[in-house]
């Protein structure tokens, strides 16, 4: 039972994400205290979306839920980044803050995209 992994356990769009889960909550912690629990917990939980929703949709038994996890999770990530965008604006982040983020939020975006397009042409849409 050890080597056993549930199905979205082997997407590199996981596992990437779950990474970015720990980046972008290392970044909160910079937040001021009255913002941690305002715009960070609102970050926070839009990154925990990401891989959550992909792990979700893989339960899913039809691939138009499946795509519709994708979307979701593909939407929490941007979400995530206009947040990150917002919380630099009000000086709780530097710019070069998210810059040490973005190459991954970019990537996970493409292999969301990729996931979908892979998804959708198993539905022949």
């Amino acid at each position: 039972m050890k080597d056993s992994k549930f199905s979205f356990e082997k997407l590199a769009v996981w596992q990437e994400s779950r990474t970015l889960v720990s980046d972008i909550y290392q970044l909160v912690r910079k937040f001021t205290n009255e913002e941690k629990y305002a715009l960070g917990d609102q970050v926070r939980r839009a990154i925990v979306s990401v891989p959550s929703n992909i792990a979700e949709g893989t339960g899913r038994g039809s691939l138009k839920e499946q795509i519709h996890f994708v979307e979701i999770a593909y939407g929490s990530l941007m979400e995530t980044y206009c947040q990150l965008q917002v919380a630099s604006d009000l000086g709780f982040i530097q710019e070069t803050d998210i810059a040490t983020v973005k190459p991954k939020i970019f990537s996970i975006s493409n292999m969301l995209i990729g996931l979908r397009a892979s998804l959708r042409k198993r539905l022949n849409l």
